[in-house]
């Protein structure tokens, strides 16, 4: 099939690279414009760019889909489908209708489980133990599209979103290329999504990283797994806002009854704080506001810290 690829960070990749491998044809590559990186804010074009370059595929970067000269260029091209992978952007509904195998969208979850732009993120910072990828015909709504095909991944103890985000891209570049050939041979017949267990994911933001002590010590491992590297998870402390990068449960918890967030012992092998449901965490790496990361003892080592104190 003659395919019009859009995609653009990291996570796109593989599902490039898998395609450019097929017997499927990649007519065109489409991606945001490149972006200001850095202190110095240089122009840089996205990871989808810097390898369809390198893979020798013509690239375009529009800024915009509905207007410009780009759906034209689109209509002209006549591809048999369109690929899309965190493009970051909503394709217009007439875009919809050119390729006559439609829009094919690969989402890092188990669809109708965790629509919308933050999917890897909540599925672990919901606790669950298994995601997957799912591929689904775009419509207008919010990944609300039949599915095509989808695969279970578990999700492994400890797992961060990056790590996690890293195996969900290359077994979404292999049920992509699936996809397509199953498309192409007529085997492939999208099935409308269940309305049951939709759940539809927030965009993350800086808020979302601050600790709800009264959660148990659980919920809020889960939360740093899933926000890690951004936005974190961050408390306060003395008025100063410190940012935990390491967390380890304390099974069993001490007995007793304090209020969510008191210290409960501060010494060589961190800071064990009373979490919801009488459990209990052991901080053991943070960061002050401005300064570098550090081990708990170091923190300790310069400040004193007393059971008793509260955090958050």
């Amino acid at each position: 099939m003659r395919i019009v690829f859009f995609g653009t960070p990291e996570f796109a990749v593989p599902s490039l690279e898998r395609l450019a491998e097929s017997a499927h044809e990649v007519a065109l590559v489409v991606s945001r414009p490149d972006k200001p990186v850095g202190r110095k804010q240089v122009l840089t074009p996205p990871p989808v760019v810097v390898r369809a370059r390198e893979l020798g595929l013509p690239v375009e970067q529009p800024r915009k889909l509905k207007s410009g000269p780009f759906p034209e260029r689109f209509r002209e091209l006549g591809p048999d489908a369109a690929v899309v992978v965190a493009y970051g952007r909503f394709i217009p509904a007439p875009m919809l209708e050119v390729p006559r195998h439609g829009f094919v969208n690969l989402h890092p979850s188990l669809l109708p489980r965790h629509r919308g732009p933050s999917p890897i993120q909540w599925a672990l910072a919901s606790g669950d133990r298994v995601t997957g990828v799912t591929t689904m015909l775009i419509d207008e709504g919010m990944d609300t599209g039949p599915i095509l095909l989808q695969r279970e991944v578990p999700i492994r103890p400890g797992e961060t979103a990056p790590e996690l985000s890293s195996r969900l891209a290359v077994e979404g570049a292999a049920l992509l290329v699936e996809t397509l050939d199953g498309l192409e041979a007529g085997t492939v017949v999208p099935t409308p999504q269940p309305e049951d267990g939709a759940t539809v994911t927030p965009l993350l933001d800086r808020g979302m990283g601050v600790v709800d002590w009264s959660l148990p010590a659980e919920a809020i491992l889960a939360r740093l797994r899933g926000f890690t590297p951004w936005p974190g998870l961050h408390t306060v402390f003395r008025g100063e806002r410190l940012k935990l990068h390491a967390l380890e449960p304390v099974d069993p918890p001490p007995p007793g009854d304090e209020p969510p967030g008191t210290v409960l012992a501060a010494d060589g092998r961190g800071i064990v704080v009373r979490c919801g449901e009488g459990s209990a965490l052991r901080i053991t790496a943070l960061q002050r506001e401005g300064r570098r990361r550090m081990a708990a003892d170091a923190f300790l080592a310069g400040e004193r810290v007393e059971p008793g104190e509260r955090l958050g």
